[in-house]
């Protein structure tokens, strides 16, 4: 089995909901997030954390979680801005699936206030 390390910046809110879920699922997206956007390296999930969740929520955390990489090949990688902006787009529906493909636990590796 392959896996791709990801990386995820949540608020306080979500990584709530994660917590609850023992550390291995996202919650559902809400009505206004068709899209689960998981990225593909630490800093740019740091620069989201630090200068966009603390903002919008009072704190940043950025996680990291390992998905078998067979689920993740049916997406293609998208560039959201310059070289190292990349990240997966997950249509909400998908994301319970997805969740079903994580590998061990989602780990929190940074925290800003």
């Amino acid at each position: 089995m392959s896996t791709v390390t990801l990386w995820r910046p949540t608020g306080h809110a979500e990584l709530a909901l994660v917590e609850e879920s023992g550390w291995t699922a996202w919650p559902p997206r809400l009505a206004d997030q068709p899209i689960f956007y998981p990225v593909l390296n630490e800093d740019y999930a740091t620069r989201i954390a630090r200068d966009w969740n603390v903002k919008a929520s009072g704190a940043g955390y950025v996680t990291r979680f390992e998905v078998e990489k067979e689920f993740l090949d049916r997406y293609e990688v998208q560039q959201a801005g310059g070289q190292t902006i990349l990240e997966y787009w997950i249509p909400a529906e998908d994301l319970p699936e997805l969740n079903r493909n994580i590998v061990g636990k989602i780990a929190v590796v940074a925290e800003y206030r």
